[in-house]
């Protein structure tokens, strides 16, 4: 990068872009128009190319000025938040939000967030717990800062990117008492209630892929939940209801013997379980730090990978 090129060039051509006018560009800006005319003429000499068409009906970027456009926008970006990410760092202050897919809220975080803890005692953590849509929307729009869960469908993930921690099945679990822990095939789970992931759920693609091919159709006598809590009240107390659920959020339920697995062939619904992140962006002290300590976590981790 040509060192003569500066935040305030950068400023003003975004500036003068978007709102295809020097006048309000100024007005933003809180600079005189022939100051940043002045500062675009020195930006278009430095760069030897005519970034800007000036006419009576105001501005318009030559096809030049739109290549230059997004990767000038995306440098002050940049650059801006590494600035703000050394600031919280030197000033011994920091945010972090992160949300967490339900499989992920009782296994994993637990003992990542204490660590991290531990290790960033200034850093405020936030954990926001929800489904796979919800979570991934307020990631896109900025309300935080990365999401550990399950990688859901294409259309979930436009504008992000995916780095997998691990791989996880979904399990059919009942009450240790139930019958339904001596069934040997998906059919005769239509004699049960079945608690069935809903429609916003990253694992319910898996869960209908795997029963198609065992053409089994779609349950009728079923309530659909991504609720841990409902799920676990439910199946513990009616031995007639079984769950569809991610195995991390059942691990401990299983490991103490207050739910079982059924013994069905779940490996079709085997999927990444990882940290998202708005793609392109380049993340802040604490995330990085984060995202570090949860792959060292999986590493550590017997059955993780």
């Amino acid at each position: 990068m040509d060192r003569r090129i500066k935040f305030r060039h950068l400023d003003a051509f975004s500036a003068i872009a978007r709102a295809s006018s020097f006048k309000a560009a100024a007005q933003q800006l809180n600079l005189t128009q022939p100051a940043i005319s002045k500062t675009l003429k020195e930006l278009e000499e430095i760069l030897g190319v005519v970034v800007m068409k000036r006419s009576r009906a105001g501005v318009s970027l030559t096809p030049e000025g739109d290549v230059f456009l997004q990767f000038a926008e995306q440098s002050t970006t940049a650059l801006r938040h590494g600035l703000r990410s050394i600031q919280a760092t030197s000033s011994g202050a920091g945010h972090l939000r992160v949300g967490a897919l339900p499989s992920v809220a009782s296994s994993l975080l637990p003992d990542v967030v204490l660590r991290f803890a531990a290790t960033s005692p200034d850093t405020l953590i936030e954990i926001h717990e929800g489904p796979h849509n919800d979570l991934t929307a307020q990631l896109r729009s900025g309300g935080l800062d990365l999401v550990v869960g399950r990688l859901g469908s294409f259309d979930t993930m436009t504008g992000l990117s995916f780095q997998q921690l691990y791989a996880e099945e979904v399990v059919i679990v009942a009450n240790p008492q139930s019958r339904a822990t001596q069934i040997t095939n998906f059919a005769a789970l239509d004699g049960f209630r079945v608690l069935y992931p809903p429609k916003n759920s990253a694992i319910r693609p898996l869960v209908a892929r795997m029963l198609i091919a065992q053409g089994v159709p779609l349950f009728h006598n079923r309530i659909e939940t991504a609720s841990p809590a409902f799920g676990r009240a439910v199946t513990a107390a009616d031995p007639d209801t079984v769950w569809v659920i991610s195995k991390g959020v059942v691990a401990e339920d299983i490991a103490q013997g207050r739910l079982v697995p059924l013994k069905l062939d779940m490996t079709q619904t085997l999927g990444a379980v990882g940290i998202m992140s708005r793609a392109e962006e380049v993340p802040s002290v604490a995330t990085r730090a984060f995202s570090k300590l949860l792959n060292t976590v999986c590493a550590q981790t017997t059955g993780m990978l």
